[in-house]
């Protein structure tokens, strides 16, 4: 006998399944795509009082879902609506709302299975997360772990680390322990770099 479903899935997490940003996800969710929650502690809203599971608005504290991974790691949550429930409801007590961290932040299973079969993610995905230009290497996978690092560990202390860190993913991650070589690398981790205006040592 199997394990149940998951219940819930952190943006990363879906993130990493569907191969794009948490700030993709957040957008998904503005449009009312998905739907994005969190837990809290009982919390007072007016006349009434709410804890545990409860969705949240990504627009409310976008910062924390930057592309770019400058933002901030966590913010105050003043707007919750409960599962099951359409309207959302103000926190009243603690004044300063909720404050919630990103990885604290995630997608019901049923809602990730549901968002996967109306958009036939797994047949996209499948299609395009395996070949590159320069050898069967994951380089979808490799922009989801720069992505994953950033907003998680911050920027490494130089681009040649970086590298060696990408190089030591794409070993873990392959059937034999092959790797790109770093030009390869470096090639495609420019944008990036370019994108985060990188100035520590290039080693």
């Amino acid at each position: 006998m199997g394990l149940p479903q998951r219940v819930f899935y952190t943006v990363h997490e879906a993130a990493a399944r569907w191969g794009c940003t948490i700030s993709d996800i957040a957008g998904w969710s503005g449009t009312g795509s998905l739907r994005v929650v969190t837990g809290i502690p009982s919390v007072e809203c007016g006349e009434r009082s709410a804890s545990g599971l409860v969705q949240i608005q990504p627009t409310d504290i976008l910062p924390i879902f930057r592309r770019c991974g400058t933002g901030p790691h966590s913010a105050p949550v003043k707007r919750i609506r409960p599962l099951e429930e359409q309207e959302w409801l103000h926190i009243s007590t603690p004044e300063e709302g909720v404050m919630v961290s990103i990885g604290d932040v995630m997608i019901l299973g049923n809602d990730v299975q549901r968002f996967e079969d109306a958009h036939n993610l797994f047949d996209r995905i499948a299609e395009g997360a395996g070949l590159g230009e320069d050898g069967d290497y994951d380089w979808v996978g490799m922009h989801v772990e720069i992505t994953r690092r950033v907003f998680e560990e911050g920027l490494p202390i130089s681009q040649a680390e970086w590298i060696r860190e990408l190089q030591d993913w794409f070993s873990n991650n392959s059937r034999d322990g092959t790797f790109p070589d770093e030009r390869s690398i470096r090639r495609r981790l420019k944008p990036v770099l370019d994108a985060l205006k990188f100035r520590r040592s290039k080693g």
